[in-house]
């Protein structure tokens, strides 16, 4: 003998839904926030990889500027200066590119969430569109007036 399916209840049902759409609004929220919060990391970094992009162009015109120093004057003084610059270069260098690695990741974690909390929203929308016109009380009609 087959067993009988268990028939959903409409409690149940409306408790279901309640649940489901107090879950998307928890996301829309949530996904608001980390939004924001990622968006004012990126303007951080940005900010740093442009004062980083910066001091490498000033250092790098620095060390142009003491070769040629150093073909005038091959001086002790004029050679450490240039290592000096080459150093700071070098360090400068190193945290760009760390700069730029954190940067893109953030940007790329940022894009996604852009792209699921605009689609989390529109799906919050659309549920309250539908609920406004399910709510609608219904038009009651006149009867007709019957003919003589």
């Amino acid at each position: 003998m087959a067993t009988k399916k268990a028939v959903v209840t409409s409690a149940a049902m409306a408790k279901t839904l309640e649940s489901a759409l107090a879950g998307l609004a928890t996301i829309c929220e949530s996904g608001a926030k980390a939004v924001d919060s990622r968006s004012k990391d990126a303007k951080k970094q940005a900010a740093a990889f442009k004062r980083l992009s910066k001091k490498r162009m000033t250092l790098n015109k620095r060390k142009k500027v003491q070769a040629a120093k150093i073909k005038k004057d091959p001086s002790a003084d004029n050679k450490k200066a240039l290592k000096a610059t080459e150093k700071d270069l070098a360090v400068t260098g190193r945290e760009l590119a760390s700069c730029k690695k954190t940067r893109d990741a953030n940007n790329a974690e940022l894009s996604g969430l852009r792209d699921s909390v605009k689609r989390a929203s529109a799906y919050a929308k659309g549920v309250a569109a539908a609920d406004k016109k399910l709510n609608k009380p219904k038009k009651k009609r006149r009867a007709r007036k019957k003919a003589k």
